[in-house]
């Protein structure tokens, strides 16, 4: 396994260390219901530095992130960040990602799942065929998110950005306790508001951030958070996790992710999604929420009043904000409505559930 700037960190801490993605990482602390209270109510650390990073450079690296991703990057200014996905050539994600304008139409950086890295960097290389400067700076990019409602606030002493007053899907570059080269983004994985910090990990930076974040939210009661917390959290607002909402096997349409997904400019397999979006879905990724007791785990069946098998649950948990069971799941579209009575099978039994709207919470 392989270890981040943090991982000495997270053991000293006594976290529950666990491996995810080839790394050797924290998956809770104090708990997990403990940790995802602090950080919709307060403020939490995540070491995130498994996450991949690639620099694209050139007159032609804008053409290539329009050619292998869905939505449209063109519309992107210095300073602002984007969610899209890199489409396969079977109607499936090979990943979703994050996509950084640095300097439009010459510098982006993207930020990719950390099992799909070499993947990726395979994946986009393939369509490279203008000269785009590429770099993978993974290994030695380190990457904290601190998120809570009270998050910004304790990290503004820590720099001269404007990060109290950095508007969602931006983000800025400078020195953070006293590191320079520091870029602070704010587009979040948990719903809960705060930042993202990105460095290269040399000269002790990991270590002099790090204990600069903890001295400084000491008194708020800032706390480390696991990536326990982290799925609760994000499974609440609805947001995807590749590998189980998405993967290869499912479309951006069939995701909900219509929305970043732009037929305004040519992409990859392109025509496949134009006529998948004309003849519609035969299969939606809904939310639920269990009627009866019983929690949905991932790949667990879901059936109809019939005992049909319908669909399948991709995320299931017991919501620690709402005191209930949750989940998300692929059902043919006739059950996809609002409302909509469905039924889980857990254990050779069919426990009761109903679609619900997302965000849950």
């Amino acid at each position: 396994m392989k270890n981040t700037a943090f991982t000495a960190k997270h053991i000293a801490l006594g976290a529950k260390m666990a491996e995810f993605a080839g790394y050797n990482m924290p998956i809770s602390y104090s708990g997990i219901n403990d940790e995802h209270a602090a950080v919709r109510n307060n403020a939490g650390v995540f070491d995130v530095s498994h996450m991949g990073e690639f620099i694209l450079k050139g007159e032609h690296a804008l053409d290539l992130i329009q050619r292998v991703t869905t939505n449209d990057a063109s519309k992107l200014s210095d300073g602002q960040a984007q969610y899209s996905c890199l489409p396969n050539k079977d109607g499936g994600i090979v990943d979703d990602l994050l996509v950084y304008c640095v300097e439009a139409n010459k510098v982006y950086m993207l930020v990719v799942n950390a099992s799909n890295i070499e993947k990726d960097w395979n994946w986009i290389s393939s369509f490279n065929d203008k000269g785009v400067e590429m770099h993978n700076i993974s290994e030695k990019t380190s990457l904290l998110a601190i998120q809570g409602p009270n998050a910004c606030k304790i990290l503004q002493p820590l720099t001269d950005m404007d990060i109290l007053n950095l508007k969602y899907y931006t983000f800025t570059k400078g020195t953070f306790a006293g590191v320079e080269h520091v870029l602070i983004s704010a587009t979040g994985y948990t719903g809960a508001g705060g930042v993202e910090i990105y460095f290269e990990d040399k000269d002790g930076a990991s270590e002099k951030i790090w204990d600069a974040i903890f001295a400084a939210g000491a008194a708020q009661g800032i706390k480390p958070i696991g990536l326990g917390a982290r799925d609760t959290l994000r499974l609440e607002m609805g947001f995807c996790l590749y590998g189980n909402d998405i993967d290869d096997t499912t479309s951006p349409l069939e995701a909900g992710l219509g929305w970043i997904t732009k037929f305004s400019k040519d992409f990859t397999n392109r025509a496949y999604f134009e006529n998948q979006k004309a003849a519609g879905v035969s299969k939606k990724l809904v939310g639920f929420e269990m009627v009866d007791k019983g929690i949905a785990r991932h790949d667990h069946a879901i059936q109809d009043a019939s005992g049909n098998t319908i669909g399948k649950v991709t995320s299931g948990t017991q919501s620690p904000t709402l005191g209930k069971a949750i989940g998300m799941g692929y059902v043919n579209k006739e059950f996809s409505a609002i409302g909509s009575e469905i039924f889980i099978n857990i254990r050779n039994t069919a426990i009761k559930a109903k679609v619900v709207k997302m965000p849950f919470a």
